[in-house]
């Protein structure tokens, strides 16, 4: 044992030293680091070389307001982690040392860092822990996740302060009109296009595709898939350098679920397969007319079954709902079909390779750990309790939520989704009691901010009239 120690002490000791020796031939002299809070926000910070030697091997410290205010640094009122009661220390992380990348616009590399406890236990609030208990939970039987994101986003000509100057009114996006998978548009932007490309590969986001969406200046970005914890990295570093990205060239790119009711939704669909030890794809049957395997099946029961549960991890602000309403091809409640884009859960068939699990509830705006946990956990408990689907939609998934059982409509707010959240039994247990209490908390603080608002609507609806 001292022996494997030893040996692991000398190798971690020169990958140090190869790698301070490698930043300074490129003349880097800082290092830039990020960890996801709860709202999917990458809080971080930039080291210095000396800083981040240091953190190569011990913990860092961070100050656990992170987790004691919302996406505003607005400090919550209630919470027992942290707050004013417990005087805001530090919480510990520890890099990731397997996540460099080279922001080449910034000259210096990027690492994700991870939420610890003191003790380097895991951090029972950190979103990157929780999904990697989930797949920590599923490597134990010997099984691999594969996950793909896809992102719609609006592009606008704007920057952080036209925006405010207008109010959040009147903005230019990069294109007019409805224009979905526009060839005139990519070709138009063509450089705007293949340069984005190019940047996501150079950070290591690579995407498979990216096209123009339905409404104006609105684009779609389908990350490569990736196995386990990568996919949701990858997720969310491109939410926020692409916004960063953009920025820099005076435009603006938003991610909310919906920002205007006269366009559709901003989606953040998620596709997944599972592998046995053998790589073997264990969703596929090839004996099967849509090649569903009774885990697939299993699996899309258990979607079914606790995603309205889990909502809020997939739906987790109040802007959120305002996409999951009929007709706006989102769905509202946990429906499954064949290639059918109508319903919350589309089985996709293929061959051993390629087929898969598109979860359709999420949005652009949800934290992408948090989203891949939730959909994993639910066909973990779907596989383990041997669930079994209902029959599949074919058509209009709305009219067929009629016949659904109750519990399996979505929550049309923020407040009910984060109350059935709090109740949940299955939530406790695939994520903990710690995290459920406070993420609920958390949702329930944000519900309760957009009622303390006095909007547009209301001023325009009631000022003069009533």
């Amino acid at each position: 044992m001292a022996d494997s120690q030893n040996t692991d002490r000398a190798s971690s000791e020169q990958r140090l030293q190869e790698t301070l020796a490698r930043y300074e031939e490129l003349g880097v002299r800082q290092v830039k680091l990020g960890l996801t809070d709860i709202d999917g926000v990458i809080r971080g910070k930039y080291v210095g070389l000396r800083k981040f030697a240091s953190l190569l091997t011990k913990q860092g410290g961070f100050c656990d307001c992170v987790f004691g205010w919302d996406m505003d640094d607005q400090l919550y009122d209630a919470g027992e982690y942290t707050g004013w009661h417990s005087g805001f220390p530090d919480t510990g992380f520890r890099l990731q040392v397997d996540t460099e990348r080279w922001l080449a616009e910034e000259e210096c590399p990027y690492f994700i860092a991870e939420f610890v406890e003191r003790d380097d236990s895991d951090h029972p609030l950190c979103p990157r822990t929780r999904l990697r208990s989930v797949l920590e939970r599923m490597g134990a039987q010997g099984l691999t996740v594969r996950a793909g994101f896809e992102y719609e986003f609006f592009v606008f000509n704007e920057t952080p302060h036209s925006i405010r100057d207008k109010g959040y009114r009147n903005l230019t996006p990069i294109t007019p009109g409805n224009f979905g998978y526009s060839v005139l548009r990519t070709s138009a932007l063509g450089a705007e296009f293949s340069q984005f490309m190019n940047y996501c590969a150079d950070i290591q986001c690579e995407l498979e595709g990216l096209h123009c969406e339905t409404g104006p200046g609105v684009w779609e970005a389908a990350l490569v898939s990736q196995e386990g914890l990568e996919a949701a990295d990858r997720a969310s570093l491109f939410k926020t350098l692409a916004k960063g990205y953009f920025q820099r060239r005076d435009m603006l790119a938003t991610f909310m679920a919906k920002w205007s009711m006269d366009y559709p939704g901003q989606s953040g669909h998620l596709h997944l397969s599972i592998s046995d030890e053998e790589g073997k794809n264990i969703f596929f049957d090839a004996s099967d007319a849509a090649s569903m395997s009774q885990k697939m099946r299993q699996s899309v029961a258990g979607l079914q079954r606790y995603l309205p549960e889990f909502l809020a991890m997939l739906a987790p602000t109040v802007n959120s709902y305002t996409r999951l309403v009929k007709g706006a091809w989102a769905p509202t409640a946990a429906t499954w079909g064949v290639e059918n884009r109508t319903a919350a859960i589309r089985v996709i068939p293929g061959d051993e390779h390629s087929q898969r699990i598109e979860v359709r509830a999420g949005g652009a705006d949800a934290n992408p750990y948090l989203v891949q946990a939730a959909a994993l956990a639910a066909m973990e408990m779907g596989m383990a309790e041997g669930l079994v689907p209902d029959e599949p939609v074919a058509g209009n998934a709305y009219e067929a939520e009629e016949h659904l059982a109750p519990d399996y409509h979505f929550a049309s707010d923020l407040a009910s989704a984060a109350s059935r959240f709090a109740e949940s039994s299955a939530a406790k247990h695939c994520f903990g009691e710690a995290f459920v209490e406070h993420f609920a908390m958390t949702r329930h603080w944000e519900a309760r901010e957009y009622h303390r608002t006095i909007n547009s609507w209301q001023l325009e609806r009631y000022f003069e009239i009533v």
